[in-house]
């Protein structure tokens, strides 16, 4: 039975494709839940959002502010997600008047922030009165509901692939779902455990927003949710989604995410042309060998695949690139975005064999003889 996905608008005022706007971007490319009918942006008005972000045009409109969008729209949407992603925690005086406007209009709020809206006492007045719901993303379980790392992970017994990255907003989230369709469109049984607010709203079945966790739970709920997904799926193969970058200082999910899921292999995302780190004018980025040798310096794991992120490059860029990674990095490279995701499948294919042994002989990449193949659990 096919499930009707609600219609959501999405805010990302001045933001759309932006580092800040990571949410917004992620749900217009895709959602198992929601049913994206516009994105509010007053910087790219009347844009198609699929094109702003360099792609394939989604049909999907992107409006001024709240009455422009509603007065386009042929129905009010079911929701009205809060897309951004900032640093800062609450909202502005503006920020919250289009939340209260939302509500009067019958609108559910989906809140992807670390201020939860449902504890707002005006937000929860005006909510009641409207007949709406507030749904705080971030919001933790129940201390009762928690986990702390029991060891169990090394029970499993297929393989388990984090997607880490070498700074925040990098194209993560993006190349674990894309990854995620294509093994299952081959067969291949693949969940994905999410880490992040936005992956949870794009239908993640898995995993838990880490950020908003006492770090005393932040490994366990990790390994908790793997071992959630093996149970309950069967799967061939368990990818991990990323958050932030092992060497980042001022975020600590990666190492959470090494330690909770203790992944057989990492595939690691990096922006080249990105100089210095998202949010932090101040702090250069790491280079792609530095980020690995940290990776693999702390854990019992290798990194087996290089992903880019093209931003803010041509598509001639991004191919040189990808040519120069592989030849000096002796790693399978490859822009999912660009270049879909036939180079990450085969090296995981190449990598835990038992995965589906018919299929390697479908797929003509070739990639390097050099690499070799890891055990699993």
């Amino acid at each position: 039975m096919k499930i009707r996905k609600e219609t959501a608008l999405v805010y990302c005022d001045k933001q759309f494709g932006l580092a800040d706007g990571k949410t917004a971007a992620g749900l217009v490319r895709h959602s198992e839940i929601y049913r994206i009918v516009g994105v509010i942006d007053s910087a790219l008005a009347g844009k198609d959002a699929g094109e702003a972000l360099g792609e394939e045009k989604s049909d999907i409109p992107i409006f001024a502010d709240l009455d422009d969008a509603l007065s386009q729209l042929p129905k009010v949407p079911d929701c009205y997600i809060y897309g951004k992603a900032p640093l800062e925690t609450y909202l502005s005086a503006d920020e919250r008047l289009l939340i209260l406007a939302a509500m009067e209009r019958g609108m559910d709020i989906i809140n992807g922030l670390h201020q939860f809206f449902s504890e707002d006492a005006e937000f929860a007045a005006r909510a009641a009165q409207a007949n709406v719901q507030i749904k705080d993303i971030r919001k933790p379980p129940q201390l009762s509901d928690l986990h702390v790392f029991t060891g169990q992970i090394s029970d499993i017994n297929v393989p388990v692939v984090a997607i880490l990255g070498t700074d925040c907003a990098c194209g993560k989230m993006t190349t674990a779902i894309e990854l995620n369709q294509a093994l299952n469109n081959l067969g291949i049984r693949s969940v994905l455990v999410a880490t992040g607010q936005t992956s949870l709203m794009q239908g993640a079945r898995y995993g838990v927003s880490i950020d908003a966790l006492v770090s005393q739970f932040v490994i366990g709920e990790i390994e908790h949710s793997i071992i959630q997904a093996a149970a309950v799926e069967s799967p061939d193969i368990i990818l991990v989604e990323g958050q932030s970058a092992v060497s980042h200082p001022a975020f600590m999910s990666s190492l959470g995410i090494l330690k909770g899921s203790m992944p057989d292999g990492v595939i690691l995302q990096h922006p080249p042309a990105r100089k210095f780190r998202c949010d932090f004018s101040h702090l250069a980025m790491p280079t792609v060998e530095s980020e690995i040798e940290l990776i693999e310096a702390i854990s019992q794991t290798s990194v087996i695949a290089i992903a880019l992120s093209h931003e803010n490059l041509t598509a001639e860029e991004i191919l040189d690139i990808v040519e120069e990674y592989e030849h000096r990095l002796q790693l399978p490279t490859a822009d999912v975005l660009s270049h879909g995701c036939q180079k990450l499948v085969q090296t995981l294919l190449r990598h835990f064999p038992k995965l589906n042994p018919e299929i390697s002989s479908t797929l003509k990449q070739p990639i390097s003889e050099k690499i070799p193949v890891l055990g699993t659990r």
